[in-house]
């Protein structure tokens, strides 16, 4: 699947694919709410024409609060190089975190949850990870930059 498709599920929107030009038609579809729940666990990718549909959206939902949950390693890589990307009126509420055992060459994506790992902010102390066998995996990704969308 390349194209984003977006499916309502009671009142939670799930984003599937890739955030690109096809996303225009589904900025029309949404409407505001008081309250937005989009679940993003099977985005793949965001590209350039995609985030500027991104935005365009999240203008048009001002007038309503917005969580993002199980937020994948390009939403919130978006997030923390695009200003605007996640608005005052929206606030993440759980994200994965990638990491990796270069001993196995395993890796894992790991749910972080507001409210238990983090909140407005502040970041928690990262849980330890192991893989299947019980080995320590390692962060995959750059603590200061990949956690800066938390500390606004």
């Amino acid at each position: 699947m390349s194209r984003c498709e977006v499916k309502k599920v009671g009142s939670e929107y799930l984003f599937e694919g890739t955030i690109d030009e096809s996303f225009a038609t589904i900025v029309n579809e949404i409407k505001p709410e008081p309250v937005l729940k989009f679940n993003f666990k099977n985005l793949k990718s965001i590209n350039s024409t995609g985030i500027r549909e991104w935005i365009k959206l999240m203008q048009k939902l001002v007038s309503s609060s917005i969580e993002l949950y199980e937020c994948p390693k390009p939403f919130i890589d978006q997030a923390n190089m695009v200003q605007g990307f996640i608005p005052s009126n929206a606030r993440v509420m759980s994200f994965y975190v990638p990491y990796y055992n270069e001993d196995n060459e395993t890796e894992k994506k790991v749910l972080l949850v507001y409210g238990q790992h983090y909140t407005e902010g502040k970041l928690n102390p990262l849980p330890p990870v192991t893989d299947d066998s019980g080995a320590p995996m390692e962060l995959d990704v750059i603590e200061a930059k990949y956690f800066k969308f938390i500390k606004g």
